[in-house]
């Protein structure tokens, strides 16, 4: 592939921050016994027009961001054993690929995102009679319509998302949700003061000039917006069916952030709420 063949890459600080799981999987899947294969993101890595190389300095925030699609991922599939024709909605997908890995024929599908995101996914995905790319804010309620054209019971997933959203951004979004989709299922990661320190001191984020600006210290305070809390997780804490398939590495990743990094995996916390 020559270079004038390559994707070109015009993102917001922001949404930049979708290059790091796009790495961490392309790494992971190269893997002699990875935690989740992405051939999709191996190929979009060696497609893209942008420079990772910052990328190999955060091999440790990269897999991470691996542990924790794979943590989704079981959600999802949770999700879609029991409502194998509802619909799910990746809020901020960035050039996610879990449709791909998880599609079990009838799932009904949208992947929602800011118009430049969506520019670049679709240079490499497609819009189908199930899966369908949605180019706008989910603070703007113009998407709601759409989605609930479509079948439910409803997932919503926000991975790595709302953590940039101001808080009045995240009552927004959630209570949006909560007044449109009631009973639906809701997906989303929080973080502490410790965590969002952490995050904002890295070279790599500071580069991309993006900011953890949400700090949610207990996701109990989240109910508030009109959703209950059905499950939280955090680093050190993977769901048994994952956990049980996790290679070597990531165990000990688990074992070694828990002793060195306690206060910052205890602030960081990966959620299952349900709309009241």
């Amino acid at each position: 592939m020559t270079d004038n063949d390559r994707a070109d890459v015009r993102l917001g600080a922001v949404q930049q921050t979708l290059m790091i799981p796009l790495y961490g999987r392309s790494v992971e899947s190269r893997k002699r016994r990875p935690l989740l294969r992405d051939d999709r993101a191996v190929q979009i890595v060696e497609s893209i027009d942008y420079d990772f190389a910052q990328m190999k300095a955060f091999a440790g925030g990269a897999r991470g961001a691996v542990l924790r699609t794979a943590m989704f991922d079981v959600w999802v599939q949770r999700f879609l054993a029991e409502h194998p024709g509802g619909t799910v909605v990746e809020i901020g997908t960035g050039l996610n690929t879990r449709f791909e890995r998880l599609d079990n024929g009838s799932v009904h599908w949208f992947d929602l995102d800011l118009p430049d995101v969506i520019e670049l996914r679709r240079r490499f995905f497609a819009d189908t009679d199930r899966r369908r790319m949605i180019a706008g804010s989910v603070l703007e309620p113009a998407w709601v319509d759409i989605v609930r054209a479509s079948p439910g019971p409803y997932l919503f997933v926000a991975e790595a998302v709302l953590l940039y959203f101001t808080p009045d951004q995240v009552e927004q979004a959630i209570t949006l949700i909560a007044a449109n989709f009631p009973e639906a299922l809701l997906a989303l990661d929080t973080g502490g003061q410790v965590m969002a320190d952490s995050v904002n001191r890295n070279d790599v984020m500071r580069d991309m000039g993006a900011r953890m600006t949400w700090i949610c210290e207990d996701p109990a305070e989240v109910e508030r917006l009109g959703v209950r809390l059905l499950d939280s997780r955090t680093f050190a804490e993977p769901q048994p069916e994952l956990r049980a398939r996790m290679p070597l590495r990531f165990r000990a990743l688990a074992v070694v952030m828990g002793a060195l990094f306690r206060r910052q995996v205890r602030g960081y916390h990966l959620n299952l709420f349900q709309a009241r």
